[in-house]
């Protein structure tokens, strides 16, 4: 029996996701790889409005950099730990200390298979858009099953398994199927990460986009403080997300290029702030794009103590709910000595 979480925002659904966790219902006690958990299994989420991506309410608020810098990683393909470490230094000790890392989404969506598959599918459904074949592999049971002692084969194994492409009614459907799903620090970042490259590809396509669906083979939150984070996690009144990523095909993957080179820029320490800056406010980016490199140089600036600077970036950020995120994690951070992505 599914399990149903439905809202117009991702927001909203993760929520509806936290009151159960709450009430204690329905989530029934399981071990997992790193501890005990309270779990559901086979849970069903869908968002009514995909743009509006941001699980703004969980207690301990989102790291907004890292979720940008993550989604700019995938669309350019990457695997290396360096970019992605630079903005979650912690992440090693859930993937390991390996230089680029075995699950990497964008690697796996773009290069693993010999071709990419984001572009093989925009051709696809651009020729026969009411196509039911379009569906994107990132498990590889070759090198992600387990070995027959049930030894995993890697720390980095992809929880995301596949997607599933519809253009139906001018409007494309995106269904995001998971093996296994933390409340607390996966999902609220998984919804970024596809609904973003819904966007993204139906703006390739040149269609508006329609509804994101996901499904969580097992829908968990471990033990412990991670609990209390998500219980303790109330409506948060919350700017709407204005900013659209969905650009024609040769544009977009510009920008994304574009925003691949800011964050090398960020990532190389012997940049300086002012090379940053002018980076920034000199590109020809669009300006939802722009947002992201100001949000995400921010940071880069937060991380070289040049604490004026980062105010006036993002004061130029025309992205309110972006400013607003910034604000309550910044605040967050700032008060609390170790968080799951502490800098």
């Amino acid at each position: 029996m599914f399990e149903l979480y439905e809202g117009q925002t991702a927001d909203e659904a993760w929520l509806k996701i936290a009151a159960d966790v709450r009430a204690g219902r329905k989530f029934k006690p399981q071990d997992g790889r790193g501890g005990k958990t309270l779990e559901i299994l086979h849970a069903a989420i869908s968002i009514a409005e995909p743009r509006q991506r941001w699980v703004v309410s969980r207690n301990r608020p989102l790291d907004l950099p890292f979720a940008l810098a993550e989604v700019i990683w995938i669309l350019n393909g990457r695997d290396d730990a360096q970019f992605i470490k630079y903005f979650n230094p912690v992440l090693p000790r859930y993937t390991g200390p390996e230089a680029n890392l075995h699950g990497a989404y964008g690697r796996r969506l773009r290069k693993h298979l010999g071709f990419d598959q984001l572009v093989r599918a925009y051709r696809a459904l651009v020729d026969q858009p009411n196509s039911r074949q379009v569906a994107l592999q990132i498990w590889d049971g070759r090198i992600d099953l387990p070995s027959e002692n049930g030894e995993p084969k890697s720390r980095d194994i992809p929880c995301n398994l596949v997607s599933m492409l519809k253009v139906r009614d001018g409007k494309l459907d995106w269904a995001q199927v998971m093996r296994s799903n933390d409340i607390y620090k996966g999902l609220p970042y998984n919804l970024v990460q596809f609904t973003t490259l819904q966007e993204v590809m139906a703006g390739w396509i040149g269609i508006e986009v329609g509804g994101y669906y996901h499904l969580s083979d097992s829908l968990h939150v471990y033990k412990g403080e991670e609990v209390s984070f998500v219980t303790q996690s109330n409506a948060v009144s919350a700017n709407s997300n204005l900013d659209v990523l969905a650009l024609p095909f040769t544009e977009s993957n510009a920008a994304w290029s574009d925003l691949n080179s800011v964050v090398d820029l960020i990532v190389d320490t012997s940049t300086s702030a002012e090379s940053l800056k002018r980076r920034v406010e000199g590109s020809q980016l669009p300006e939802a794009f722009r947002n992201i490199a100001r949000v995400l140089v921010a940071d880069g600036l937060r991380r070289r103590r040049l604490h004026s600077e980062v105010t006036a970036m993002m004061a130029g950020c025309t992205n309110k709910l972006y400013v607003q995120m910034w604000q309550r994690w910044n605040e967050t951070r700032k008060a609390t000595v170790v968080s799951e992505f502490e800098k």
